[in-house]
């Protein structure tokens, strides 16, 4: 239990300098750097103690599609069945982390980038992470499968653009009709759906609750030690 606790405290620091702190405030790493990992305790002896696998499922989709509200809900019920776990959500992340960033095809790669190598280092602890961000084209998520590999579970969060403008639960396809944002994505940006993600999860016909249910029966088999 000590050890539970402080690896949850560990991961309230790490979320909060992510999210107050952005990349820029912290001076560039110098070149001659000699990673330590092979010294350091390894993956299979934090699993074992948690008595979990660690695995990154991540959700991508148009926004208001439902990705973060998922998230949320197979989280809590991951919670109550004490399990660590963590979601790193796109737009929490631009506040801190990826503050710096804009929208431009250099910069989601960017944003991508970061988000895929932060979810690398949870899962390398053994913490089911759930990411929650657009992910709009192909390139996108192979930069997260190449950083991520085997440990990456995808996940489509399927709505149609006019379904999410319906719902528009932020406010930002009212803002993208009037002109207000530009590169949304879905309007002046495309979305190219996955074309061979692990899950597909359509949110016009089903509950939060089913598609909370469905994500969680789709990786109990990948979570198991």
């Amino acid at each position: 239990m000590d050890m539970c606790f402080a690896l949850f405290s560990l991961i309230s620091a790490f979320h909060f300098l992510l999210f107050r702190f952005p990349l820029s405030a912290f001076p560039p790493f110098p070149m001659n750097i000699h990673p330590e990992f092979h010294r350091f305790l390894n993956r299979h002896d934090k699993e074992k103690l948690l008595g979990q696998r660690g695995i990154v499922v991540w959700l991508c989709g148009l926004s208001g599609s439902g990705k973060s509200t998922i998230a949320n809900a197979a989280e809590r019920v991951l919670h109550q069945q004490g399990r660590v776990t963590t979601i790193l959500d796109g737009d929490n992340l631009r506040t801190g982390l990826n503050s710096n960033l804009g929208f431009s095809d250099q910069d989601r790669l960017e944003n991508i980038r970061r988000i895929a190598e932060t979810a690398k280092i949870f899962v390398s602890q053994g913490v089911i992470t759930f990411v929650s961000a657009i992910t709009p084209r192909g390139e996108l998520r192979d930069l997260a499968r190449g950083l991520l590999g085997v440990d990456l579970f995808e996940v489509y969060v399927n709505a149609s653009y006019q379904a999410c403008e319906k719902r528009d639960v932020k406010g930002l396809y009212a803002k993208a009709a009037a002109g207000e944002i530009q590169h949304f994505t879905g309007k002046d940006g495309s979305f190219e759906p996955p074309q061979t993600p692990d899950l597909v999860l359509n949110t016009e016909n089903s509950t939060v609750e089913d598609a909370a249910f469905e994500l969680l029966e789709a990786i109990r088999d990948r979570i198991e030690i």
